[in-house]
């Protein structure tokens, strides 16, 4: 089994030597899921050092608080570091990045934008938040504090749900951009240059060709339409990072290392699952005397 590089030191690397969005993205992507799995290992070893009352064996509140404050930036610059390496690739090739083959089929069904729909961040809150409920409902009940989600106070939960509605508003307005955005691909440009394109290759036909004249037309018709999705790719990858910044902000620290363990593990166990399912589909249609 062969040692992936680091994401970062891939990177550089790969915009360097002038790699392709496809190639270079998903090795970077490779790379950075395997480090995701690392920083999991360590949420969830600094998740089991909660003080619990009448333990003071643990560490206390404060002490928690030094050991997994680090931990919770160091996660977070990672993240950081995933959009900045996307935003790169997405200036060279913004189709591929809003099509990632990277990706299973899985998961493009559940793709908002080229990548996870922020609304989803605090459904992701709230069913963590309520299976550690049950889960530790008898402690809560004889008032012992878990400190983890099932925890959330009134005031953070006023917040949360603040921040909530900001999102969801920010991510209809991006919604109904991309959806304006799409309409151009029938606009009067496009209709006009599809015309003289068949115009042209049909006068191919007779011996005449069009050349680069017609690929040059091509790509300056649709040139304004690429970097208007840029543009809103660019603005849905600020509205993630940020929503995961903003929910973070409102968690106290061990609150959050358990809401990076329910995210990171949502994210590498749907990648699994999608390629092992792709995987499989794609070994039963090469089998031998398949008929289609």
């Amino acid at each position: 089994m062969s040692i992936l590089p680091n994401s970062a030191t891939y990177m550089a690397s790969a915009l360097r030597n002038g790699t392709s969005a496809r190639e270079g993205f998903h090795k970077f992507f490779e790379c950075w899921l395997s480090e995701q799995d690392q920083h999991l290992h360590e949420l969830i070893s600094a998740s089991k050092q909660h003080p619990r009352n009448g333990n003071t064996a643990e560490l206390t509140p404060e002490e928690q608080d030094r050991v997994v404050r680090p931990l919770i930036d160091r996660v977070l610059r990672h993240y950081e570091q995933y959009y900045r390496a996307k935003s790169n690739w997405v200036k060279r090739d913004v189709l591929i990045m809003l099509s990632p083959s990277w990706r299973s089929s899985l998961e493009d069904a559940f793709l908002w934008i080229g990548g996870w729909r922020p609304s989803m961040a605090f459904h992701l809150l709230y069913s963590k938040s309520g299976l550690q409920l049950e889960a530790r409902l008898a402690e809560l009940i004889r008032g012992i504090t878990t400190g983890d989600l099932a925890d959330l106070s009134p005031s953070q939960l006023v917040r949360i749900d603040e921040l909530q509605r900001n999102t969801i508003r920010d991510e209809k307005e991006l919604t109904e951009k991309l959806a304006k955005q799409q309409e151009t691909v029938a606009d009067t440009s496009m209709v006009e240059l599809s015309h003289v394109v068949t115009e042209l290759l049909s006068q191919d036909e007779s011996g005449r060709s069009p050349g680069g004249i017609e690929e040059e037309r091509v790509n300056s018709t649709l040139a304004p339409k690429e970097n208007g999705l840029e543009e809103i790719l660019e603005k849905a990858d600020n509205l993630r990072l940020r929503t995961l910044k903003s929910v973070i902000d409102i968690l106290t620290p061990t609150q959050a290392v358990h809401f990076l363990i329910a995210a990171a593990e949502l994210h590498l166990r749907l990648h699994e699952w999608g390629k092992r399912r792709d995987a499989k589909n794609n070994q039963a249609d090469e089998a031998p005397g398949r008929q289609s």
